[in-house]
């Protein structure tokens, strides 16, 4: 009956020290996850902000180039067609600089159809995302577009312009821009069949200055990952902990036992 008692004890002693062993580990991967999560919550928060003020930058830089060729608005094209050009020449982000008069595109930089152009002129938008001409092979662009009192002026860039923008946030977190039902992302954009993956910590955040739209998440399964890769680097650390903190409860209860059996060998 003793040893039943003792093995009933010891058993008891056993789980108490794994028991005491797993609390730091467990505890110690639920306030990796938490810390986690609130990490890549909050850096969805700040980045599609951080992004709306990054494409506000570019495009402040094509209205600039609308700007400089405003004061052309409105003069015979074979007088200015020049000076648009080298206005492109000198603005390695510009693919092309084109007049308006009356919603109408009347003189480019280029020799490119202004049907098109015109379309936009007359849409009352101020910035676009443009497949470019229906009759040739279409590239994804962006027009803005400048109204003056005398005309008005498109600036045409390529969209990598604001993709480049998107690109220096390598962190995880797929960003979109999206202008009304067209949409551009790293690695694609609305021509695409469908959109990139971005369930997880969605965020999203509107340019007052421009009117778009930047949208940010992880893609469905980035945050498991990043927990399993987390928890791979961190556990070893848990368990040592788990380890010494079991190792201290066993010498406090091998101490008693033998301060225990001092004390009965005495009053024997």
């Amino acid at each position: 009956m003793l040893k039943i008692l003792n093995a009933g004890y010891r058993l008891r002693e056993l789980l108490l020290l794994i028991t005491v062993g797993l609390v730091p580990v467990i505890s110690g991967l639920l306030v990796m996850i938490v810390q986690l999560e609130m990490k890549l919550s909050e850096n969805a928060a700040i980045s599609v902000q951080e992004a709306v003020f990054s494409i506000d930058q570019a495009l402040n830089r094509m209205h600039e180039a609308a700007q400089r060729a405003l004061p052309l608005a409105g003069k015979p094209c074979d007088r200015v067609k020049s000076a648009l050009q080298e206005q492109v020449v000198s603005r390695s982000m510009i693919r092309s600089l084109t007049l308006v008069e009356g919603n109408e595109a009347s003189c480019s930089s280029t020799s490119d159809s202004l049907e098109y152009l015109s379309s936009f002129a007359g849409s009352g938008q101020q910035v676009e995302l443009s497949y470019g001409q229906p009759d040739k092979r279409r590239k994804l662009l962006v027009n803005y577009y400048l109204q003056g009192n005398h005309g008005g002026v498109i600036v045409t860039a390529y969209a990598l312009l604001l993709r480049n923008e998107l690109d220096a946030f390598q962190d995880g977190l797929t960003l979109l821009l999206e202008f009304d039902d067209r949409y551009i992302w790293s690695k694609g954009d609305s021509r695409d069949t469908q959109r990139p993956s971005q369930p997880e910590f969605f965020a999203s955040a509107l340019s007052n200055k421009y009117g778009y739209r930047v949208k940010g998440g992880y893609a469905e399964g980035f945050t498991a990952k990043e927990i399993q890769q987390s928890m791979v680097q961190i556990f070893p650390s848990l368990m040592l902990v788990g380890i010494v903190t079991g190792s201290i409860v066993y010498l406090g209860l091998y101490g008693a036992r033998a301060h225990s059996r001092e004390a009965t060998a005495k009053h024997a």
